[in-house]
């Protein structure tokens, strides 16, 4: 997605996709889409809402990120059990996660070819493959 960087950018978005721009909404958008894509967990994302004085629940930031993710805005990115991030790159691509700092990098989706996937079950479809390779310290 191309970063967004002024407020009716930021409401046009909100708007074709369906969703009401409300004042909570635009200011975590700004904070998501207002510079190069990346990649936050809700508690980095409600984190910075607070280093820049907005006011704003820990609930209302997960159920915000969840809300864009489902209209199409973000793409989530589950590392493990315990931690969730979310994308603002929503082209398909796959993920560096570095172990040691937390840091979640793209892979160009041409860069893991998987011709061999089996096929699903009756009635399902592949809607997305998700690849995370860890990398760490040798």
């Amino acid at each position: 997605m191309t970063p967004t960087r002024t407020m009716p950018e930021v409401t046009r978005r909100l708007r074709a996709s369906g969703l009401r721009p409300t004042r909570q909404r635009m200011a975590l958008a700004r904070l998501l889409f207002g510079a190069d894509d990346r990649h936050v967990t809700a508690e980095q994302l409600h984190q910075e809402a607070e280093m820049r004085g907005i006011r704003i629940s820990s609930a209302t930031v997960y159920n915000t990120l969840h809300l864009f993710t489902e209209a199409g805005l973000l793409r989530e990115v589950a590392v493990d059990g315990t931690r969730t991030y979310f994308d603002t790159n929503t082209h398909h691509h796959y993920h560096f996660f570095d172990e040691a700092s937390g840091a979640l990098t793209d892979i160009p989706a041409d860069a893991i070819r998987l011709p061999d996937l089996p096929s699903p079950p009756d009635g399902r479809r592949v809607r997305r493959v998700d690849v995370v390779v860890r990398i760490g310290n040798e």
